[in-house]
């Protein structure tokens, strides 16, 4: 009889705090460059201006509305997606087809936008803060005080503001990170070169990376907008309507600060997990 683990349903959620703690400054600056109405940076030179501007620590603005975000949006994707696969391949000993993992990734991807995205808005308001007048500066605290000083000041239902684009773009880039890392590990592995190591986990999850960088980034771009919006969307359609305005590639403006930030993520995020699962995941006897 042979051994094996499998990741504990909250694996996901801590390994992802891990990865965004290394990330968070990629993330701030895509978020900067992602509510320029023109384009007037790159991506070295906008962090250098919030550093020059803010001091060093300003990178790491709304990190704790950051980790909030992936204790909830990233928890529920991969409890759901590993959870599931683990489910259904332990009944039939053998891996899903392709096409399951992928409805099973835009599912879990799906609800865990939407249970992440009060965390989400108070994480990008948090990060853009500092680009606003001294005036118009909401100052929150940190996440939590984001979330109950918008709740108080502006509903409920504002917290769920951009909620649809965000379920969508968790969607999206669940497939490209679970799903893709799954067949991407499975395919390296059954080469017969490589064995399950550090080494095949670095290289799957670049894989992921990429693919979910080039999947989610139209709607992140978008996302961002609505989020960091005062009131001059009235809808989706409404802000897609203004970004086209700006041209096609006003879809894909930061892809590469949001590459440079989501690959590194996803690297991390998996090396982070299958650490987890291999030195305390579940013993499964089979």
């Amino acid at each position: 009889m042979g051994e094996k683990r499998i990741s504990r349903w909250y694996f996901g959620g801590i390994a992802s705090c891990g990865a965004a703690c290394c990330t968070h400054p990629l993330d701030l600056v895509k978020v900067h460059l992602q509510t320029q109405q023109e384009v007037k940076m790159r991506m070295v030179g906008m962090a250098m201006q919030v550093v020059r501007n803010d001091g060093f620590l300003a990178l790491y603005n709304g990190l704790s509305a950051s980790l909030c975000r992936q204790m909830s949006y990233s928890l529920t994707r991969f409890a759901i997606y590993e959870t599931v696969r683990d489910m259904m391949g332990g009944a039939k000993q053998g891996p899903m087809p392709f096409y399951q993992k992928v409805l099973l990734g835009a599912f879990g991807g799906f609800t865990g936008g939407f249970i992440g995205t009060p965390a989400d808005m108070v994480n990008v308001r948090m990060q853009n803060d500092m680009k606003l007048p001294p005036e118009l500066r909401r100052n929150y605290a940190h996440a939590l005080d984001g979330l109950f000083r918008v709740w108080r000041e502006e509903g409920i239902r504002r917290l769920f503001s951009g909620a649809t684009m965000a379920s969508s773009r968790g969607a999206l880039v669940t497939v490209g990170q679970l799903s893709c890392y799954d067949q991407a590990k499975q395919l390296v592995l059954g080469t017969g070169f490589m064995s399950d190591n550090i080494f095949t986990h670095f290289l799957s999850s670049f894989i992921a990376g990429g693919c979910a960088t080039v999947l989610c980034q139209p709607l992140d771009v978008l996302k961002t907008r609505l989020m960091n919006s005062k009131g001059e969307y009235s809808g989706v359609a409404h802000c897609m309507k203004e970004t086209a305005k700006l041209g096609p590639l006003a879809f894909y403006k930061g892809l590469v600060p949001a590459g440079i930030r989501l690959i590194p993520h996803t690297v991390l995020t998996f090396i982070f997990l299958e650490q987890l699962r291999n030195n305390f995941g579940i013993i499964i006897v089979s």
